[in-house]
């Protein structure tokens, strides 16, 4: 039964006269707990019996595990809940940056609600990352509530106080992008594809006109292009080509390794299956990017269809740097010099582009075309919410109807170019020295002829 024991203090090595109170409990294994730092006698025996009253109802969290630091079992919960490698890079980041400067030493029965959302709202960081933090730190509260180690997690189901002007936001408020920034009109898209050549431009094209993420394209293998959509449909069969997401292999991630203890091991650059089940998926190609896309399979040397000329997989930031920002941003000219060839000057198309910009300009292009949301959806791989998502489901007609229609806006933005073929030549790959090579194909609105 608990009960409560005298405990004097002592000052120089000798005891005093003034104590405070113990309490004394039986732990579930039979043996005695004991917590210290009471002022009454009372105070300690209602707390032992606390402790018992919840042992009997199987409610019981020992103390000296709801003091454990939150640094101490963050780490432990990262161990046991691992997830993809970018993920895991981003969780480390946000302890680290954010929330370990402010929480680490911090026993896990003293966070409460009040302490932590004034601390979101100083964060020197964007709200949303705020939100990121706040949401991390429930989780592995709600894991120590799983590994008895707290009774409650005070952050669950909790609302963020949304920052007042000029509280702990960033030193530079960035403006806000417009609509029109966050997509391209197909002649941009042209422009900036024809602008970089075949091998990169059709990079930018597909990514437009597929609506694939960076990730996506940049893992593209040639066993996954062009393969053969086969659908029954008014008596024969709907054909169409696709390219496919690999479910095992169809994300290219880059990210900041680490190991189990969060220690920094490097840049991890590698092949991964796609974030959820829905971005596995097969995307119907229209015909002329089939074309382009058949010819550079045909010419390109390498397995995977959008890397470096080397072979080598593209690094986000390389691909970014060399590639579409001086193609979209425009570039000055550089005079001929001893060990540099003379380059010519690019004026902006469209500064600013990104390649996921290009991905919500695959998706205006499908509203535009009125793409039904049943394909809509699957074509980004997006999770469509709601019942409709059970009852309704793309068909042959709808799938030919988008074709037609990302086949139009192609031509009429070449038309309204005043092009008749991109690239003149689908030149893929340096000719050998001694002569061009022959038999090149050679693509105009969406039909390849062969040149001599």
């Amino acid at each position: 039964m608990a009960h409560a024991e005298k405990v004097y203090k002592v000052r120089n090595g000798k005891q005093t006269k003034q104590y405070t109170w113990r309490a004394r409990y039986k732990r579930p294994d039979g043996t005695w707990g004991s917590e210290p730092g009471f002022p009454t006698k009372k105070t300690a025996e209602e707390w032992g019996e606390a402790q018992e009253a919840l042992i009997r109802t199987g409610r019981w969290i020992d103390p000296a595990l709801q003091r454990t630091t939150f640094g101490e079992f963050a780490r432990t919960w990262m161990k046991a809940k691992p997830k993809r490698g970018a993920t895991m890079g981003k969780r480390w980041n946000l302890l680290e940056q954010h929330i370990f400067p402010k929480w680490e030493h911090v026993p896990l029965n003293q966070i409460n609600w009040f302490d932590v959302d004034a601390w979101q709202q100083r964060l020197p960081c964007d709200d949303v990352t705020s939100g990121h933090a706040v949401s991390l730190m429930s989780s592995i509260l709600t894991g120590a509530v799983d590994a008895k180690k707290l009774t409650v997690n005070p952050l669950y189901a909790r609302r963020r106080t949304r920052r007042t002007a000029g509280v702990g936001a960033p030193a530079v408020a960035k403006p806000r992008k417009t609509d029109e920034e966050k997509w391209a009109q197909p002649e941009v898209v042209l422009r900036i594809a024809d602008r970089l050549g075949p091998a990169v431009g059709l990079h930018i094209l597909t990514a437009a006109f597929t609506g694939l993420g960076w990730g996506e394209t940049a893992a593209l293998h040639r066993r996954n292009v062009l393969l053969t959509r086969r659908q029954p449909h008014d008596g024969g069969f709907f054909t169409c080509p696709v390219i496919r997401v690999d479910p095992d292999v169809g994300e290219l991630a880059e990210y900041e390794g680490r190991d189990d203890d969060g220690k920094k091991t490097g840049i991890v650059l590698r092949l991964e299956p796609p974030k959820n089940e829905t971005r596995a998926r097969d995307v119907d190609v229209p015909p002329f990017l089939a074309a382009l896309l058949r010819a550079h399979l045909a010419d390109w040397p390498h397995e995977h269809i959008f890397c470096t000329p080397s072979g080598a997989l593209w690094r986000r930031s390389n691909f970014s740097s060399a590639q579409l920002r001086p193609a979209a941003d425009g570039r000055p000219a550089l005079t001929k010099t001893r060990g540099r060839a003379e380059r010519p000057g690019w004026d902006p198309i469209m500064p600013g582009l990104t390649m996921r910009a290009l991905r919500h300009t695959h998706d205006t292009y499908q509203d535009q075309i009125g793409v039904r949301p049943a394909l809509m959806y699957e074509q980004a791989g997006h999770r469509r919410p709601g019942i409709k998502a059970v009852y309704q489901h793309p068909t042959p007609a709808m799938r030919q109807e988008r074709l037609d229609g990302l086949q139009a806006i192609y031509e009429r933005a070449m038309g309204n170019l005043g092009w008749k073929a991109l690239w003149g030549r689908v030149d893929l790959v340096k000719p050998p020295k001694g002569g061009r090579p022959t038999n090149i194909p050679q693509t105009i609105f969406g039909e390849a002829s062969m040149v001599a």
